[in-house]
């Protein structure tokens, strides 16, 4: 029988089921018998030469690892479920864990618990710089800095429900400069409220309280209140936010003090777009902003701001690129009532620097046009001509690597799978030798891997084995049964098993079989996931 690899159906993780050569529906009776028949053959104690007593050494303990786990319930279920990682990833095991949802939330909670320790780690502290430079006033002799600001908050957990976050904000510019200082304490009341209260002190020195509580799973308030030390105002602030789908929400801000108003708020983000828009009414005028960002690829995206108002009308252009995991470089055209810009950011990962270069303060139609056509053709020749033949290079390089690297990984692989199978040779050859006394099951030669350097074998009747294939006849002898049957289950990985390995990783792989059974010759081959059980009915 012939058959392509074909992907398995359910869970992936089946390479320990593979190591005891069990069903993954195997019962606790099999899983024990599986681990004798191994640790029989496995166990250190038998050996005398340090070498074979190494090697059956790390052999044991794989199969004793593999006992331990499928073993027990609980963790066998975690292993079906999330193999490895699940295990090993803190998941605490106990009677209240008993159920498949249950333990599935547990996971799901532990690695939001981990991505954000690791964002944490990462984005940590918060910040950013911003340099105001002028090219009019560098032409006339002024110098290119008009001023710059800066802002930056480091957070500190202090225990499950607390947090303190000491922030600070400095500006300077031609004239003048000032800054600001603020502490932060926040509680978490309970899993749907919680509670801030602010201090700061300098150009803006205020007190104030915020909380927050979910109305519902879709729903959330929050109210701010804050009074100003310096003029004795007071400032209320409502915001309601609600989920209006699974990528979309909506918010209403109403603001009560020296500046009231109201503010109406849209924001939808999924994995290709992110799109927002704010309406603002307030006694000083009117105002409205749209945002607008589209992933053109899997590392640079496009976007689009505009702002329209009582004193604000510019539209910005542009695009960025993520240079790394935690980095992005974007670069801006804006063009509006205050004059022509360039602004150049690097967003690492709370982390920012922005530099806004003001370029003209009139606004004239060649100019504004040349403005942004002539850096984006740079940018575009630049990218066909330096940029994507650097990163071609750098990908073929990498790639070599990757390859030398694999073919490492395949060839300590392959050695650690002929040792193995010198373990096994004495139990396979005793197995050989009974089914020839009774006329049984024989394997005289078994090939696993690439099925086109199989059949290559054949057509070119070459006894040596081709790189991308392993011969695995010897553990193909052990595994029959002394009633004359040889077994592989359904969804079971073959390069798990004891002896074997994966020659050729990435690739479609085939088990290959030549054998005999009472004085007959035949021939089977079958994919990576699928059954093999011979001999077949009727042979």
């Amino acid at each position: 029988m012939m058959g392509d690899e074909a992907a398995p159906t359910g869970p992936q993780n089946r390479e320990l089921y593979a190591l005891l050569n069990i069903s993954p529906e195997a019962s606790d009776e099999e899983i024990r018998k599986s681990y004798r028949q191994w640790a029989q053959v496995y166990h250190p104690d038998k050996y005398q030469s340090p070498q074979m007593k190494e090697v059956a050494t790390e052999n044991f303990q794989r199969i004793c690892e593999a006992y331990e786990i499928l073993s027990d319930e609980t963790k066998r279920l975690i292993y079906d479920l999330y193999g490895m990682e699940g295990l090993t990833s803190g998941l605490e095991l106990g009677p209240r864990l008993s159920k498949a949802d249950e333990i599935k939330e547990e996971l799901e909670r532990i690695k939001r618990r981990n991505e954000e320790a690791k964002k944490m780690a990462h984005f940590l502290p918060s910040g950013s710089i911003a340099f105001d430079l002028s090219l009019p006033h560098f032409l006339d002799g002024d110098g290119l800095m008009r001023g710059m600001a800066m802002s930056s908050q480091v957070q500190s957990q202090l225990s499950k429900d607390d947090a303190i976050a000491i922030g600070g904000n400095l500006g300077a510019n031609e004239k003048s400069g000032g800054g600001v200082a603020t502490a932060i304490f926040r509680r978490q009341l309970s899993p749907v409220s919680s509670i801030e209260f602010v201090a700061s002190t300098g150009l803006q020195s205020l007190i104030g309280m915020q909380t927050t509580r979910q109305l519902s799973i879709h729903s959330t308030a929050t109210i701010n209140i804050a009074k100003s030390l310096s003029d004795g105002s007071i400032n209320l602030t409502n915001t309601w936010t609600r989920q209006l789908s699974e990528t979309s929400s909506g918010n209403i801000q109403l603001a009560l003090g020296m500046r009231s108003g109201i503010t109406v708020g849209w924001k939808k983000r999924d994995d290709n777009v992110s799109a927002a828009g704010d309406l603002k009414i307030e006694t000083g005028g009117l105002e409205a902003s749209a945002r607008y960002t589209r992933k053109l690829s899997s590392k640079s995206h496009g976007r689009v701001v505009g702002r329209i108002g009582s004193n604000a009308l510019e539209i910005e252009v542009g695009g960025g690129r993520k240079i790394s995991e935690f980095s992005t470089v974007r670069a801006m055209y804006t063009v509006g009532i205050k004059g022509v810009f360039w602004k150049l950011e690097l967003h690492r990962g709370g982390q920012k620097l922005i530099v806004p270069i003001l370029l003209t303060s009139y606004l004239g139609p060649v100019f504004a046009t040349g403005a942004f056509i002539v850096p984006t053709s740079c940018y575009f020749l630049l990218k066909k001509y330096v940029v994507k033949p650097y990163l071609r290079k750098r990908e073929k390089q990498k790639a070599l690597e990757n390859m030398e690297n694999t073919y490492g990984k395949v060839r300590d692989a392959r050695a650690a799978a002929e040792k193995a199978q010198q373990l096994l040779q004495t139990v396979a050859t005793r197995k050989r030798n009974r089914q020839v006394e009774t006329n049984g099951l024989i394997v005289t030669k078994a090939l696993y891997g690439d099925p086109k350097a199989i059949e290559r074998r054949h057509e070119l009747e070459l006894e040596e084995v081709d790189s991308g294939v392993i011969d695995v006849t010897v553990p193909m002898n052990f595994l029959v049964s002394d009633s004359g049957q040889l077994k592989l289950h359904e969804g079971v990985k073959k390069s798990g098993i004891m002896g074997f390995c994966d020659p050729c990783p990435g690739q479609t792989k085939q088990l290959y079989i030549a054998y005999t059974y009472r004085s007959h010759t035949f021939e089977a081959s079958v994919g990576d996931f699928e059954e093999l059980m011979i001999p077949q009915e009727g042979q």
